[in-house]
């Protein structure tokens, strides 16, 4: 069976991972590059059961659980480790002891300068958190997807051609040199992240325009000495200017830190993940996060300054399924800021869905493309 999967992303991955181990013949078409962007510059936090209450509650708590089991079977170090999460308030440019009492606390991790923290909680034990490098545990999706016979190409797509409730063809672009070419398939999945509001100009009786994306930034930093331990923070952090943000700082395994916290929320989704850049004053802002939190921190080099779209739904909740209409097409995308957690189970669940003709592992239900057509009538 050959799949198409449009998006070398980590749903793209995951999906073309799991049809891979189902006997399918999986070509991945990315425009860019493997995890060019959100899956190359998200945080990689995992929780079992921060999603519990939500629809995607149980998809959550069975990816959760797929991440440990990839961390054994892809034979790749991917960063996943579990991390004791903390909820921590911290306020920037407090002078030593002006927040007081964190002394006394001896659940924070060393690094973290308790002279200017307030309040800090446990949040997540290494029974119910944890992490991975996202850009890693993708390209190692697709290398052992092609170790099983799949295949990669740097390609975008301009235009899809569907006939009697089937996607025929794929109007394709060589990255590299431009030359174009028109694939068929026998089923096509359409895992785009921010980009699949192109869906409603190349499917428009099947794919309402529901797609977006929020533009989100990060660093990323060295630590020489590897001091960091396996903990994540959550902070309730107030700047000099009196804004409050909620960043996230989560050291890894390798010797380098992850901090984010700053998003651009009009910001449009440019025609190209190769556009997006990110905005200077955010940067500085994520880089007094960094001192607040640990003066070694504030000196560490910043390795990566960047920025990406994360992508969402009119409805918040992702979209994975069957597109309405379309026997032979599927779209899973909309994980906003869950989309590492929840890759494997949605690649799992898609698979199954695709060769089997029904999802086993996970209940799709709750994100059923034809919500949207539904609503429309």
């Amino acid at each position: 069976m050959q799949v198409v999967v449009v998006g070398g992303g980590i749903i793209g991955a995951a999906t073309a991972h799991y049809l891979a181990a189902k006997g399918a013949r999986p070509l991945v078409l990315e425009a860019c590059s493997p995890a060019c962007s959100a899956s190359g510059k998200a945080g990689g936090f995992l929780a079992l059961d921060w999603c519990d209450g939500q629809a995607v509650g149980p998809l959550a708590r069975r990816s959760f659980q797929l991440h440990a089991e990839l961390a054994e079977s892809l034979g790749t170090d991917c960063g996943y480790r579990r991390v004791t999460t903390h909820s921590i308030s911290v306020k920037q440019g407090s002078a030593p002891g002006a927040r007081g009492g964190a002394a006394q606390l001896p659940s924070l991790p060393g690094w973290v300068d308790r002279d200017h923290v307030g309040q800090a909680t446990v949040i997540g034990t290494e029974e119910t958190t944890a992490q991975v490098h996202p850009e890693l545990l993708t390209k190692a999706l697709l290398q052992h997807m092609q170790e099983r016979g799949g295949s990669l190409q740097l390609a975008a797509v301009t235009g899809v051609e569907a006939e009697g409730g089937r996607v025929k063809a794929l109007h394709v672009r060589d990255s590299a040199s431009g030359e174009e070419q028109t694939l068929a398939a026998d089923a096509v999945v359409f895992a785009m992240g921010a980009w699949s509001s192109q869906l409603a100009s190349w499917l428009p009786a099947s794919c309402p325009d529901v797609y977006s994306g929020l533009k989100v930034h990060s660093i990323v930093l060295a630590d020489p000495q590897q001091r960091t331990t396996a903990d994540a923070l959550f902070l309730a952090f107030r700047g000099t200017d009196g804004k409050s943000l909620e960043p996230e700082v989560y050291p890894r395994p390798n010797g380098t830190c992850y901090i984010c916290g700053c998003s651009d929320d009009n910001a449009p989704v440019p025609p190209s993940a190769a556009d997006v850049h990110p905005r200077p004053a955010a940067i500085e802002t994520l880089r007094g996060v960094a001192a607040s939190v640990s003066e070694k921190l504030g000196r560490a080099e910043v390795l990566q300054q960047q920025a990406c779209f994360l992508p969402t739904s009119s409805d918040g909740v992702p979209v994975i399924g069957r597109i309405p209409g379309l026997d032979n097409a599927y779209i899973a995308t909309a994980h906003s800021c869950w989309g590492i957690l929840n890759a494997p189970a949605t690649g799992e669940a898609l698979a199954e869905l695709i060769v089997d003709g029904k999802a086993s592992s996970s209940d799709l239900r709750p994100f059923d493309p034809a919500r949207f057509a539904r609503r429309r009538r």
